[in-house]
Protein backbone atom coordinates (compact mmCIF):
# COMPACT_ATOMS: atom_id res chain seq x y z
CA UNK A 1 0.00 0.00 0.00
CA UNK A 2 1.44 3.34 -1.07
CA UNK A 3 0.84 6.42 1.08
CA UNK A 4 1.61 9.84 -0.39
CA UNK A 5 1.96 12.78 1.97
CA UNK A 6 2.49 16.50 2.01
CA UNK A 7 3.01 18.96 4.82
CA UNK A 8 4.24 16.19 7.11
CA UNK A 9 7.73 15.32 8.31
CA UNK A 10 7.72 11.64 7.34
CA UNK A 11 10.46 9.43 5.99
CA UNK A 12 10.07 8.06 2.47
CA UNK A 13 10.44 4.45 1.48
CA UNK A 14 9.12 1.23 2.99
CA UNK A 15 8.19 1.25 6.65
CA UNK A 16 7.50 -1.86 8.69
CA UNK A 17 4.25 -1.48 10.59
CA UNK A 18 4.84 -2.37 14.22
CA UNK A 19 1.63 -4.35 14.49
CA UNK A 20 0.87 -5.40 18.06
CA UNK A 21 -1.11 -8.37 16.77
CA UNK A 22 1.93 -9.65 14.86
CA UNK A 23 4.14 -9.09 17.90
CA UNK A 24 1.75 -10.97 20.18
CA UNK A 25 1.28 -13.90 17.78
CA UNK A 26 5.03 -14.10 17.24
CA UNK A 27 5.66 -14.21 20.98
CA UNK A 28 3.01 -16.91 21.26
CA UNK A 29 4.17 -19.26 18.48
CA UNK A 30 7.88 -18.45 18.03
CA UNK A 31 7.44 -19.13 14.30
CA UNK A 32 10.22 -19.94 11.87
CA UNK A 33 9.17 -16.96 9.77
CA UNK A 34 7.45 -13.65 10.49
CA UNK A 35 5.92 -11.59 7.69
CA UNK A 36 4.75 -8.20 8.92
CA UNK A 37 3.27 -5.62 6.56
CA UNK A 38 5.36 -2.86 5.02
CA UNK A 39 3.74 0.40 3.93
CA UNK A 40 5.45 2.50 1.29
CA UNK A 41 5.62 6.27 1.78
CA UNK A 42 6.10 8.12 -1.49
CA UNK A 43 6.29 11.83 -0.66
CA UNK A 44 4.03 13.94 -2.88
CA UNK A 45 3.62 11.31 -5.59
CA UNK A 46 -0.16 11.56 -5.43
CA UNK A 47 -0.79 9.79 -8.74
CA UNK A 48 0.76 6.47 -7.68
CA UNK A 49 -0.59 6.47 -4.12
CA UNK A 50 -3.43 4.37 -2.72
CA UNK A 51 -4.11 6.94 -0.02
CA UNK A 52 -3.04 10.54 0.52
CA UNK A 53 -2.20 12.04 3.91
CA UNK A 54 -1.93 15.79 4.28
CA UNK A 55 -1.60 18.25 7.14
CA UNK A 56 -4.55 20.57 7.55
CA UNK A 57 -2.34 23.60 6.85
CA UNK A 58 -1.21 22.07 3.54
CA UNK A 59 -4.48 20.66 2.22
CA UNK A 60 -4.61 23.14 -0.66
CA UNK A 61 -1.23 21.85 -1.87
CA UNK A 62 -3.20 18.75 -2.88
CA UNK A 63 -6.60 20.20 -3.73
CA UNK A 64 -5.23 22.88 -6.06
CA UNK A 65 -4.63 20.18 -8.69
CA UNK A 66 -8.29 19.13 -8.50
CA UNK A 67 -9.52 22.72 -8.50
CA UNK A 68 -7.62 23.40 -11.72
CA UNK A 69 -8.93 20.17 -13.28
CA UNK A 70 -12.52 21.02 -12.35
CA UNK A 71 -12.21 24.57 -13.69
CA UNK A 72 -10.91 23.25 -17.01
CA UNK A 73 -13.68 20.64 -17.21
CA UNK A 74 -16.32 23.27 -16.42
CA UNK A 75 -15.06 25.46 -19.25
CA UNK A 76 -15.09 22.64 -21.79
CA UNK A 77 -18.11 20.54 -20.84
CA UNK A 78 -21.36 20.94 -22.76
CA UNK A 79 -23.25 18.37 -20.69
CA UNK A 80 -25.52 20.13 -18.18
CA UNK A 81 -25.57 17.24 -15.70
CA UNK A 82 -21.79 17.03 -15.74
CA UNK A 83 -21.47 20.80 -15.40
CA UNK A 84 -23.71 20.72 -12.33
CA UNK A 85 -21.65 17.93 -10.77
CA UNK A 86 -18.38 19.71 -11.51
CA UNK A 87 -19.63 23.06 -10.20
CA UNK A 88 -20.74 21.46 -6.92
CA UNK A 89 -17.42 19.64 -6.56
CA UNK A 90 -15.49 22.81 -7.33
CA UNK A 91 -17.36 24.72 -4.63
CA UNK A 92 -16.56 22.00 -2.08
CA UNK A 93 -12.90 21.86 -3.09
CA UNK A 94 -12.58 25.61 -2.66
CA UNK A 95 -13.86 25.06 0.88
CA UNK A 96 -11.03 22.52 1.37
CA UNK A 97 -13.25 19.44 1.17
CA UNK A 98 -11.63 16.53 -0.75
CA UNK A 99 -13.80 14.77 -3.32
CA UNK A 100 -13.70 11.56 -1.24
CA UNK A 101 -15.51 13.38 1.57
CA UNK A 102 -18.25 14.90 -0.61
CA UNK A 103 -21.79 13.58 -0.59
CA UNK A 104 -22.11 12.49 -4.22
CA UNK A 105 -25.26 11.11 -5.78
CA UNK A 106 -24.93 8.31 -8.33
CA UNK A 107 -24.68 10.68 -11.29
CA UNK A 108 -22.06 12.89 -9.66
CA UNK A 109 -20.09 9.83 -8.58
CA UNK A 110 -19.93 8.64 -12.20
CA UNK A 111 -18.74 12.07 -13.32
CA UNK A 112 -16.03 12.18 -10.65
CA UNK A 113 -14.74 8.74 -11.63
CA UNK A 114 -14.58 9.86 -15.25
CA UNK A 115 -12.69 13.04 -14.38
CA UNK A 116 -10.39 11.28 -11.90
CA UNK A 117 -9.49 14.03 -9.38
CA UNK A 118 -6.63 13.14 -7.06
CA UNK A 119 -8.75 13.59 -3.94
CA UNK A 120 -11.21 10.96 -5.11
CA UNK A 121 -8.66 8.66 -3.49
CA UNK A 122 -8.95 8.39 0.30
CA UNK A 123 -7.53 11.60 1.79
CA UNK A 124 -6.64 11.74 5.46
CA UNK A 125 -6.27 15.25 6.85
CA UNK A 126 -4.30 15.44 10.10
CA UNK A 127 -4.09 18.38 12.46
CA UNK A 128 -0.48 17.84 13.51
CA UNK A 129 2.46 18.09 11.11
CA UNK A 130 4.64 15.96 13.39
CA UNK A 131 2.56 12.80 13.73
CA UNK A 132 4.54 9.60 14.14
CA UNK A 133 4.39 7.20 11.20
CA UNK A 134 3.33 4.26 13.37
CA UNK A 135 0.54 6.35 14.85
CA UNK A 136 -0.50 7.51 11.39
CA UNK A 137 -0.83 4.11 9.73
CA UNK A 138 -3.98 2.90 11.57
CA UNK A 139 -5.75 6.18 10.76
CA UNK A 140 -4.72 5.85 7.10
CA UNK A 141 -6.00 2.27 7.00
CA UNK A 142 -9.32 3.29 8.52
CA UNK A 143 -9.72 6.14 6.03
CA UNK A 144 -8.99 3.75 3.15
CA UNK A 145 -11.38 1.10 4.53
CA UNK A 146 -8.63 -1.46 5.03
CA UNK A 147 -7.83 -3.99 7.74
CA UNK A 148 -5.63 -6.95 8.59
CA UNK A 149 -6.34 -10.62 8.96
CA UNK A 150 -3.66 -13.10 10.00
CA UNK A 151 -2.38 -16.59 9.45
CA UNK A 152 -0.49 -17.89 12.47
CA UNK A 153 1.31 -20.97 13.70
CA UNK A 154 4.76 -22.41 14.34
CA UNK A 155 5.73 -22.16 10.66
CA UNK A 156 4.81 -18.53 10.06
CA UNK A 157 2.95 -15.52 11.39
CA UNK A 158 1.75 -13.39 8.48
CA UNK A 159 -0.24 -10.13 8.37
CA UNK A 160 -2.51 -9.73 5.33
CA UNK A 161 -3.80 -6.28 4.39
CA UNK A 162 -7.20 -6.32 2.66
CA UNK A 163 -10.18 -4.12 1.95
CA UNK A 164 -12.66 -4.42 4.81
CA UNK A 165 -15.76 -6.37 3.84
CA UNK A 166 -14.09 -9.21 1.93
CA UNK A 167 -15.57 -12.67 2.18
CA UNK A 168 -13.69 -15.75 3.35
CA UNK A 169 -12.97 -17.06 -0.16
CA UNK A 170 -11.61 -13.68 -1.26
CA UNK A 171 -9.34 -13.66 1.78
CA UNK A 172 -8.18 -17.16 0.87
CA UNK A 173 -7.25 -15.81 -2.55
CA UNK A 174 -5.04 -13.19 -0.93
CA UNK A 175 -3.01 -16.02 0.59
CA UNK A 176 -2.84 -18.13 -2.59
CA UNK A 177 -5.02 -18.48 -5.68
CA UNK A 178 -5.22 -22.26 -5.14
CA UNK A 179 -6.84 -21.72 -1.76
CA UNK A 180 -9.59 -19.65 -3.35
CA UNK A 181 -10.02 -22.07 -6.27
CA UNK A 182 -10.39 -25.10 -4.01
CA UNK A 183 -12.08 -23.31 -1.12
CA UNK A 184 -14.27 -25.51 1.09
CA UNK A 185 -14.48 -23.69 4.43
CA UNK A 186 -12.52 -21.21 6.51
CA UNK A 187 -11.90 -21.79 10.19
CA UNK A 188 -11.60 -18.49 12.03
CA UNK A 189 -10.80 -17.31 15.52
CA UNK A 190 -10.14 -13.85 16.91
CA UNK A 191 -6.51 -12.99 17.64
CA UNK A 192 -7.51 -12.33 21.25
CA UNK A 193 -8.88 -15.87 21.63
CA UNK A 194 -6.01 -17.41 19.69
CA UNK A 195 -3.53 -15.93 22.12
CA UNK A 196 -5.18 -17.93 24.91
CA UNK A 197 -4.64 -21.23 23.08
CA UNK A 198 -1.75 -23.46 22.08
CA UNK A 199 -2.89 -23.89 18.48
CA UNK A 200 -5.87 -23.70 16.17
CA UNK A 201 -6.71 -27.28 17.21
CA UNK A 202 -6.67 -26.19 20.85
CA UNK A 203 -8.89 -23.20 20.04
CA UNK A 204 -11.24 -25.57 18.22
CA UNK A 205 -11.36 -27.92 21.20
CA UNK A 206 -12.25 -24.99 23.45
CA UNK A 207 -15.09 -23.99 21.14
CA UNK A 208 -13.48 -20.69 20.16
CA UNK A 209 -13.32 -21.22 16.39
CA UNK A 210 -16.03 -21.01 13.75
CA UNK A 211 -16.31 -22.71 10.37
CA UNK A 212 -17.58 -20.22 7.81
CA UNK A 213 -18.61 -20.34 4.17
CA UNK A 214 -17.10 -18.49 1.22
CA UNK A 215 -19.24 -15.36 1.51
CA UNK A 216 -18.81 -14.84 5.24
CA UNK A 217 -17.38 -11.37 5.84
CA UNK A 218 -14.13 -11.70 7.76
CA UNK A 219 -13.82 -9.35 10.76
CA UNK A 220 -10.58 -7.50 11.44
CA UNK A 221 -7.98 -9.04 13.73
CA UNK A 222 -8.99 -12.58 12.81
CA UNK A 223 -6.74 -15.62 12.41
CA UNK A 224 -7.79 -17.73 9.43
CA UNK A 225 -7.07 -21.31 8.43
CA UNK A 226 -8.38 -22.33 5.00
CA UNK A 227 -9.79 -25.77 4.24
CA UNK A 228 -9.53 -26.50 0.54
CA UNK A 229 -9.63 -29.34 -1.95
CA UNK A 230 -8.00 -29.30 -5.39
Amino acid sequence: MKIAHTGLDLQEGKVRFEDQMVHSLTAKFSPKKVTPYYFEFVGSDFESADIIVVSRDSVLDLLIYDIEKMETRLERSEDEEERASVAAALAALENEVPVCDMELDDTAAVHMRQIGPLSLKPVLIVDSDSIDVQELIPFAMEKAGMMFFYTAGPQEVHAWLINAGLGAQECAGQIHTDLARGFVKAEIVSVEDMLQCHSMADARKKGLTSLVDRDFIIPSDTVIEIRFNI
